[in-house]
């Protein structure tokens, strides 16, 4: 299967490969979106083509006055909100945008008070003209802004933001004098009665609103936001308020039809604005979408630095949530609705990875309850891992049927039905082995429904750790008090082994028993028998088991014991010969103190012997059988009491240095073939 490699491709560049299409610019919505556009533009035509009919005059003078002046303050206010944005993100093209709405509003406002009958005797150009000016002069700051400015050209335009503000502000100033003040200026003039126009200039401002448009779509289409395609339909209808206007019917229908468009133009950008701003509960990042591509990298930036301080803080603290999200609120300019989302989003985050935490937790325990760990080292080990995740937990284990959690002490009454219970923030889960309450475990109560689950969870598989953990020590001291724990360990880990049957394997054995043990029973009751064998076994067993030896079986006064069966051994002969003379010594010190003991008398022997698991399937045992084993018994059938005889073949493969006396060849019983034996009393 083919892998897939990450790219570092933005959100641009994935754009210019594949355009993204947002619901607003889908075809059906476009269509119908464009046949909205030219609705009025039909609806002018058939005004003009029908003048006597359709396009009737109807003049209101107060009605035109107090639309005017509301379109005015709509534009104010969108002009300082924008011109405010601007400010925060220092971005020239949100501040070219604030000068198209303030523009328009001042030009708007000198057309409404200069409506006849309400400030003025009659109509002047001042009334005419102010509005064509007023939308040509929007559209040039509204195709400069429009363009893909770049860092030099930006850095241009706020420098020179002062100036044009207050240059703005002039123009407007003079305009009102020149078209308020009677008699001084032809724009206070009487204008005609068809009104008067800018002589076809009006067409430059449309063409300079539909680029605006385009170039305002085209950076819808690469990162989409509502307020960019609020403007671009504004810019629209903008341009089609100056097409409307070019007909200078006074007072007639299609005279109206462009204050319409106007009122229409401006009031979509306000509702865009004031959805958003009910959406998002702050009207800080209302205008972010429309400025420049560096503006909106570095908005991302900060967003992406407020993620990872949160994310951060998360990871590596365990305060309280609420002062960091007030801390990031106040430096990101968050409302308390944001901040308290932002709260909240940081709380789930941290359920998250409290859950996650534990879920780990879990399993490492589960992980670390390995069998054949001590009981302690297994619940501190497990312990250790889950106060990391759970906090302040605490195992106490049931002694003599009660054990103490802080300071009550608790029996297995108090769990009806191994139920928990709580005390003061804390619940206490029983921890059982077979049924039986074994102990308990103590969690800080959780939070949330998936906490207490976890815990609960956490306690069966503590339970289920310490069941094992005790199964096996009883399993394990059984097998170890009945077999050497070299087959043990094998058979714990394998049971396979277990299987009937063996394999010829090169082995050293050594038979021990006791001369004289016959004679002794006779004279001894049978608890002093037990005693004196369980005295010389006790001295022996260790003494094989630390030479790597593995004690087949003991019969009576005797023993067997293999060496390099069933775990591998490279000096198993040595090892055997080094373990018979310490059991010689170790018996010897016994009998020094017992007169009537017998001896240890011990024979050794190294060869070939089939070795595994012998007996039926209901019961069988673990043993060698081969010539190499006869010998060994045969040659502790001819040592005298405390010596230990060796074979020639135990010789060779103990090396020169060995103290020996050499026995000569011995006929020994069920042979053929005579044996070299010798008598071993030192090593190397």
């Amino acid at each position: 299967m083919p892998t897939i490699e990450p790219t570092s491709t933005s959100i641009e560049e994935r754009t210019k490969q594949e355009p993204y299409l947002p619901p607003a610019t889908q075809p059906v919505r476009t269509v119908v979106w464009v046949m909205h556009l030219a609705l009025p533009m039909a609806g002018l035509w058939l005004l003009l083509a029908n003048p006597e009919r359709l396009d009737i005059m109807w003049q209101d003078n107060p009605s035109h006055f107090w639309l005017i002046i509301a379109v005015a303050g709509i534009n104010v206010v969108l002009g300082a909100m924008i011109n405010q944005a601007s400010t925060r993100r220092a971005d020239a093209r949100l501040f070219l945008v604030s000068l198209v709405f303030l523009g328009t509003a001042g030009f708007f406002l000198m057309h409404g008070l200069a409506t006849p009958k309400i400030i003025l005797d009659g109509p002047n150009y001042g009334f005419d003209l102010a509005h064509p000016v007023g939308l040509l002069v929007a559209s040039i700051l509204a195709f400069v802004s429009a363009l893909p400015l770049n860092e030099r050209a930006a850095r241009a335009v706020l420098r020179s933001q002062a100036w044009l503000s207050v240059g703005l502000v002039l123009l407007l100033a003079a305009w009102g004098f020149a078209s308020l003040v009677s008699g001084l200026t032809p724009l206070s003039s009487k204008s005609p009665p068809q009104g008067a126009g800018l002589g076809g200039f009006e067409l430059i401002g449309v063409a300079l609103y539909v680029a605006a448009a385009i170039m305002m779509f085209q950076l819808h289409r690469k990162r989409p936001a509502a307020m960019l395609i609020s403007l671009v339909t504004a810019y629209a209808l903008l341009a089609e308020a100056m097409i409307a206007g070019m007909s200078h019917h006074n007072w007639h229908l299609s005279w109206w039809l462009w204050h319409i468009l106007l009122t229409l133009a401006f009031g979509f950008v306000a509702y865009s604005a004031y959805m958003q701003f009910r959406r998002e509960g702050t009207s800080a990042g209302l205008f972010d979408s429309v400025a420049l591509s560096a503006t909106v990298k570095k908005i991302r930036a900060d967003y992406e630095a407020a993620l990872e301080e949160l994310v951060g803080h998360l990871r590596n603290s365990e305060e309280s949530k609420v002062p960091i999200a007030n801390r990031l609120a106040g430096k990101f300019g968050l409302t308390e609705a944001q901040a308290a989302v932002l709260d909240r989003a940081g709380e789930a985050l941290a359920n998250e990875r409290e859950l996650s935490e534990r879920l780990a937790a879990l399993v490492d325990t589960g992980n670390q309850a390995r069998v054949g760990l001590p009981e302690g080292e297994m619940l501190a080990q497990g312990l250790e891992r889950v106060r990391q995740a759970y906090g302040d937990v605490r195992i106490e284990l049931v002694a003599d049927g009660r054990f103490t959690v802080g300071e009550e002490e608790y029996s297995k009454q108090d769990f009806p039905d191994n139920q928990p219970l709580r005390r003061e923030g804390k619940v206490i889960h029983p921890l059982t082995v077979k049924g039986v309450l074994a102990g308990a475990l103590e969690v800080p109560v959780g939070r949330t429904p998936q906490d207490e689950a976890l815990a609960a969870t956490l306690a069966s598989q503590m339970s289920i750790s310490l069941e094992n953990a005790r199964l096996y020590q009883e399993l394990s001291t059984l097998f170890r008090q009945y077999m050497s724990p070299d087959v043990a360990n094998s058979l714990l880990a394998d049971p396979q082994t277990a299987a009937l049957g063996g394999k010829l394997v090169e082995l050293t054995a050594l038979f021990a028993d006791l001369k004289g043990f016959t004679s002794f029973s006779e004279q001894a009751a049978p608890g002093e028998i037990v005693e004196m064998l369980n005295r010389y076994h006790t001295a022996a067993v260790p003494i094989v088991l630390g030479n790597g030896g593995t004690i087949v079986q003991f019969v009576g006064d005797a023993m067997l014991a293999l060496f390099n069966a069933p775990a591998e051994q490279p000096d198993h002969a040595l090892a055997a010969a080094r373990a018979a003379l310490a059991m010689q010594e170790a018996a010897e010190a016994i009998a020094e103190g017992m007169p009537g003991y017998p001896r240890f008398r011990i024979g050794v022997n190294t060869g070939l012997a089939l070795v595994g698991n012998i007996g039926s399937p209901e019961l069988r045992g673990f043993n060698a059988m081969g010539d190499c084993v006869n010998v060994a018994a045969r040659l502790e059938g001819v040592a005298d009491p405390g010596t230990v005889v060796i074979g020639q073949s135990t010789l060779d493969q103990i090396g020169p240095g060995a103290t020996t006396q050499a026995l000569g060849w011995l006929n020994l019983k069920g042979k053929e073939q005579s044996v070299n034996a010798y008598v071993l009393s030192a090593l190397p």
